[in-house]
């Protein structure tokens, strides 16, 4: 090649180069104040995290449990479509945990209802009525637990569906008629119909063996799950242990519904990929490839996005919903990554990590534009349960 050509191809390259770096999304600051809701099971708190231009802080803390002898655990956390109020699970209880309804501008609470045996996640329906809430069972006995559906303004539950063992990771369809939730020890996922509160469909998630179904998956009890193995005698995909060597179980920890109503996602904690469905023709569409642990899911309001936490690998990725395609994985601040929350513009994801040991519990902040963590703010020890309040103009 002649030195003119040389300079030639050498300039092309650094053109291109040039190219891809003017292309590179940079980050902007944020123009508006974000305040999400986060509870720190090991302390018994909820904190208000507000994130602006000055970064993220904690704005108040409130204190959820009954006794500084005994943890009460906060789970879950779900904020009304209003963000008037918000909603709190205590797992621990006794005999059983309870639902707990908060006032969102001053904390003071407004009531509460006695649920099943660890209350996990929950979610408000679109139009604030119901709450979803499913009780995981994780310290009882290895058999099929439940949903709990509760009228968000009187406290009252009204249903208690019988659903599969372990139920976790639940979410409504954004129009509010169909409840999944992913059946840890169970392998399936189950679609609760809003209108008549019953289980309507399952669908079976173990690698090579995905088949959908009509009505309630069949009931195990303890002894079955013992007799089976696999995954109905083993947590570790909901842990920070991978699978053994030849398992191909799924261990499902989270339910999400596509934005228009046509997929669902389910997480594969321990095989690691997500379970594509057709909500139609209630069949596998595609499995898509995921971070070790793959752990909770949430998708933009535009629906363009899948957001997941990877458990045992300390990071967030973020997927194109069409394509399927991962486009980054980002690191988190420290270990044990729980719970997503999106902001009201698609701008910026929550991201809630546990910490180990006696590590505080962590917010991450992933600016959606450029895929990269922009703040980070410590919580409460074991931070998990996770919802956006709003944003509002900046807090001068």
């Amino acid at each position: 090649m002649s030195s003119r050509s040389m300079r030639a191809a050498l300039l092309t390259s650094m053109l291109l180069v040039a190219s891809t770096v003017r292309a590179q999304p940079t980050a902007q600051p944020p123009a508006r104040d974000y305040l999400v809701l986060v509870a720190s099971e090991s302390v018994d708190r909820v904190a208000l995290v507000r994130f602006g231009p000055a970064g993220a802080r904690v704005e108040r803390e409130k204190y959820v449990g009954w006794s500084k002898m005994e943890v009460a655990g906060p789970h879950g956390v779900a904020i009304t479509p209003t963000a008037t109020e918000y909603f709190v699970t205590i797992a621990h209880g006794t005999p059983f945990g309870k639902l707990v309804k908060y006032d969102a501008a001053t904390d003071t609470q407004l009531g509460s209802v006695m649920l099943g045996n660890f209350p996990a996640t929950a979610q408000v329906s679109p139009d604030g009525a119901l709450v979803f809430v499913v009780n995981f069972n994780l310290h009882g006995d290895m058999e099929t637990s439940d949903v709990s559906v509760v009228a968000a303004k009187e406290m009252v539950e009204i249903a208690r569906i019988r659903t599969c063992t372990m139920p976790h990771g639940s979410r409504l369809s954004s129009d509010g008629t169909k409840h999944y939730s992913a059946c840890m020890m169970d392998e399936t996922l189950a679609e609760i119909d809003a209108s008549t509160l019953s289980v309507s469909r399952h669908f079976f998630l173990t690698q090579g063996k995905e088949m959908g179904m009509s009505g309630a998956p069949p009931e195990r009890g303890a002894s079955d799950h013992a007799a089976h193995g696999g995954a109905a005698s083993d947590m570790s995909g909901h842990g920070m242990e991978p699978p053994k060597v030849g398992d191909i179980s799924c261990s499902p920890t989270w339910a999400q519904p596509s934005r228009d109503g046509t997929r669902v996602w389910v997480a594969c904690n321990k095989s690691s990929d997500l379970v594509e469905i057709d909500t139609k023709s209630w069949t596998l569409v595609r499995r898509i490839p995921a971070g070790p642990g793959v752990y909770n899911l949430a998708t933009t309001h535009n629906g363009t996005r899948i957001i997941a936490t990877n458990k045992r690998d300390a990071s967030v990725s973020v997927f194109d919903a069409t394509t399927a395609k991962e486009l980054a994985r980002i690191p988190t601040t420290r270990k044990v990554v729980h719970g997503i929350a999106v902001s009201d513009d698609d701008r910026y994801a929550f991201i809630s990590v546990e910490g180990v040991g006696s590590e505080p519990g962590t917010v991450d902040v992933i600016d959606l534009n450029t895929l990269k963590k922009v703040a980070s703010v410590d919580v409460g020890q074991q931070a998990g349960g996770i919802d956006f309040l709003r944003s509002e103009p900046v807090k001068r």
